[in-house]
C-alpha cells in the first residue's frame, strides 16, 4: 500500500490509462499468490513484476486484435474463399447476349460476318483480312462499320428493354 500511488502512475505512464486500478489489483493478486522467499530489493521486485504485467497485457491485447482481424477477414466475405468464376446466371445471360450478337452479325451476310469474326474475334489485322478475302481494305472497313453499326443498334435496343 505504501507504493500504491507510484504504481498507479507507473501503470498509467505505460498505457494502462483507466485500467491502472485493474492492473494494480492484478499485481496485488499475483504478489499475494506468489510463494517466494525473502526478497533482497522488494521495491525493485514490485516494479519488475508491474513491468512484466504490462508486457503481458500488451501481448494479450495484440494477440486479441490479430485474432479479431483474422476472424473478420475469414467471415466478411472479402473474396478469399469465393470463386472467380461467374455465377450461373451471369453465364446464362452472357450466352444469350452472344447468341443475339451472332444472329445480328449473320443478318449482314456471309462475307461481312466472316470479316467481322476474323478481325474482332480472331484478332487478324484488317490488311491481312482483306488479303484473305480478296477484297480491298476499304471493303473490309466498310463491312466492319456495318457490323459495328448493327451491334450499336442492338445494344441500344437491349438498354431500352
Amino acid at each position: 500500500m505504501a507504493n500504491r500511488l507510484r504504481l498507479l502512475r507507473f501503470f498509467a505512464a505505460r498505457g494502462a490509462g483507466d485500467g491502472a486500478e485493474d492492473c494494480l489489483q492484478e499485481l496485488w493478486l499475483k504478489i499475494s499468490a506468489a510463494h517466494s522467499g525473502p526478497v533482497a530489493a522488494p521495491e525493485s521486485y514490485l516494479f519488475q513484476m508491474a513491468n512484466r504485467l504490462m508486457i503481458d497485457r500488451y501481448r494479450s491485447a495484440r494477440q486479441a486484435e490479430k485474432r479479431d482481424l483474422e476472424w473478420s477477414a475469414a467471415t466478411s466475405g472479402d473474396g478469399h474463399d469465393i470463386s472467380d468464376a461467374p455465377s450461373a446466371e451471369r453465364v446464362l445471360v452472357a450466352r444469350q447476349y452472344a447468341a443475339l450478337v451472332a444472329q445480328e452479325i449473320e443478318k449482314l451476310g456471309e462475307r461481312p460476318a466472316a470479316i467481322f469474326r476474323r478481325h474482332r474475334v480472331d484478332g487478324v489485322p484488317q490488311r491481312d483480312v482483306a488479303a484473305e478475302f480478296g477484297v480491298s481494305l476499304s471493303t473490309v472497313e466498310s463491312d466492319l462499320r456495318r457490323a459495328y453499326s448493327t451491334l450499336k443498334a442492338l445494344k441500344e435496343r437491349l438498354n431500352e428493354a
